[in-house]
């Protein structure tokens, strides 16, 4: 049996390994266009700042991890698939021929119908390599900005405070991180950068981007404008299909699989941020781009490609933490709330603190912190449990803080009912 894997990240890695211990026998290749060595796109930043080395941000630290697993590296650019023909076609012509096939090709950055994107002091920070030349621009002292405060660019940001820049985020949506906070928690969590020294602006576009030989000046839809030696873009992902264009195969916002991470395509499955799987909230399909979730799908993919689709999978849940600088906000599950639900919520500005929990009936179904993450595991499993919290909720409901005492509590419920 030969596997074949387009894409090197989380979910191809994830999916490689798991189908070597499934199947020792089978042959396991993976396609990843980059030149480097597998690396996670989340340990950037650390790299941006010097914490790392450029093999800190690689998924495995053993420089013969996927040799010695008797996984093949390919280094080359699918550029097709050939599904009648079991084959995947390369950039440099070659065909592979696979009788089973992940794709994890991951997302790709959204870039804004801005004049003056081209330039090239105007960065995304997606790759290693456009970590390399960030370092050379964003040099102590200089001015940057930043297009984008969702969840990457949040990460991202904490990389230029550090390296003592001076910098301006511009965000389009009402708030920081609008597709994972609330207005209270976004509110609060720009008052902290802003605390922080970062100039933020929110529910406003960049309107151009002017450029001279010295710098660039980026002109904002409320009139505004901010010299800078460096832009960074990050506004948003989408998945990276582009490739598969030609072939007969179901895209949504992603490539659509069932729950057994396998496309509308016999013997073509997909996994991580390319994917639309099942949303274990709310039952529909939707794609999860974090780590975590692209991980389990490549777990998930592998399991059934190698057992010819044995497991079933429950979805994953929509869920994101985030550090930055020093705060640390997160979203579970239908932290917006669902036909029919309540809530408790906690709300202290002064200390950078909110909680807001989602009930339905007396299951927690989503939540939302900022400043509170000594039990986000307890909280994400008290929701992916779906456990009943009976007396609990009421408790909840007065202090949503008390999540370790409602854990405990339901936990020796549920043992002593047994």
């Amino acid at each position: 049996m030969h596997y074949v894997i387009i894409g090197a990240g989380p979910a191809a890695v994830a999916a490689a390994e798991k189908l070597r211990v499934l199947d020792e026998d089978g042959q396991i290749t993976m396609i990843g266009s980059q030149a480097q060595q597998p690396y996670s796109r989340m340990a950037i930043p650390y790299y941006l700042t010097g914490k790392v080395e450029e093999s800190g941000t690689y998924l495995r630290r053993s420089s013969d991890h996927f040799e010695s697993h008797r996984i093949e590296l390919v280094h080359g650019e699918a550029t097709a698939v050939d599904a009648a023909g079991h084959k995947v076609i390369l950039g440099d012509g070659s065909a592979m021929a696979y009788d089973k096939l992940l794709i994890a090709t991951g997302a790709e950055p959204i870039i804004p119908p801005v004049a003056g994107m081209d330039d090239p002091r105007v960065q995304q920070c997606w790759h290693l390599e456009d970590a390399e030349r960030i370092i050379e621009l964003a040099k102590p002292g200089a001015r940057a900005v930043q297009v984008g405060a969702g969840f990457i660019g949040c990460i991202i940001l904490e990389s230029w405070v550090l390296r003592e820049v001076d910098l301006t985020v511009v965000e389009m949506g009402p708030r920081m991180v609008p597709r994972m906070l609330g207005e209270k928690a976004g509110n609060l969590l720009k008052t902290w950068c802003e605390s922080k020294g970062v100039t933020v602006h929110t529910g406003t576009t960049v309107e151009t981007i002017e450029s001279t030989q010295n710098e660039l000046n980026v002109v904002l839809n409320n009139g505004e404008a901010y010299p800078a030696d460096v832009v960074i873009v990050s506004t948003g992902v989408k998945p990276n299909v582009g490739f598969l264009q030609d072939l007969d195969i179901k895209i949504d916002q992603g490539i659509e699989v069932d729950e057994f991470m396998q496309t509308s395509i016999s013997d073509v499955y997909a996994a991580g941020d390319c994917a639309q799987g099942l949303d274990f909230s709310t039952g529909e399909t939707a794609v999860h781009a974090v780590q975590p979730t692209a991980t389990e799908h490549g777990r998930v993919a592998a399991t059934n490609m190698a057992t010819n689709n044995s497991f079933s999978y429950k979805g994953s849940l929509n869920m994101n933490i985030l550090d930055t600088l020093g705060l640390v906000t997160s979203s579970f599950g239908a932290w917006e709330g669902v036909d029919g639900s309540d809530s408790a919520e906690i709300y202290n500005p002064d200390n950078y603190q909110y909680i807001n929990l989602q009930f339905k009936d007396d299951v927690l179904v989503g939540a939302n912190t900022v400043g509170y993450h000594a039990h986000l595991g307890v909280l994400r499993g008290l929701i992916e449990s779906r456990v009943p919290l009976g007396v609990w909720k009421e408790r909840l409901k007065k202090n949503p803080v008390g999540l370790m005492e409602a854990y405990i509590g339901v936990t020796q419920e549920v043992a002593g009912s047994a």
